[in-house]
């Protein structure tokens, strides 16, 4: 009877780290800010070039199961602060959500989500999958980039998660 009652725990103890562990897969981000930078100054994020005006941002959040890859965000808000753009999102009308992991290491991982809109006021949302997230993705960060239709400044951020929380932290 002791054996089973062992067994019992051990086995116990292993489903409760299993599910530790599932959960700290699921990186969380409370809030989205828009990317502070000077006129045409870039603000990269490792490999990824930032937009060259500054950007404000209502609310948002954004959040990541780095096991399944389910992924979601939804921005308000998203606009120019300064230029002849002050106040909209200028020319960009769709945006993409982008996971980054080991951000200035060899081992950058940049994962996109499928565009989708980016309304008049800069609210825009996501829901679904992103695929290739690679095993270890150390200091994971969020980034919502321009998918179009600007010239040149496709693929650029203005707005990255802030305020991360990774697994029950986040609750």
């Amino acid at each position: 009877m002791k054996k089973m009652f062992a067994l019992f725990a051990v086995l116990c103890c292993a489903v409760g780290a299993f599910a530790r562990d599932n959960d700290d897969a699921v990186v969380r981000w409370r809030s989205i800010v828009g990317v502070i930078t000077a006129l045409n100054v870039d603000n990269p994020v490792g490999d990824v070039s930032s937009g060259t005006f500054a950007w404000q941002v209502r609310s948002g959040r954004a959040s990541v199961n780095l096991s399944t890859g389910a992924t979601s965000f939804e921005v308000e808000g998203l606009t120019i602060n300064g230029s002849v753009f002050s106040g909209t999102p200028g020319p960009i009308d769709a945006v993409t959500g982008t996971l980054v992991c080991n951000a200035g290491n060899r081992a950058e991982a940049v994962i996109d989500t499928a565009a989708v809109p980016l309304n008049a006021h800069g609210d825009a949302r996501f829901s679904g999958h992103i695929a290739g997230i690679p095993q270890f993705c150390g200091n994971p960060i969020f980034l919502v980039r321009i998918a179009t239709p600007a010239t040149g400044a496709v693929g650029r951020w203005i707005a990255t998660g802030a305020e991360r929380f990774i697994g029950d932290d986040g609750r």
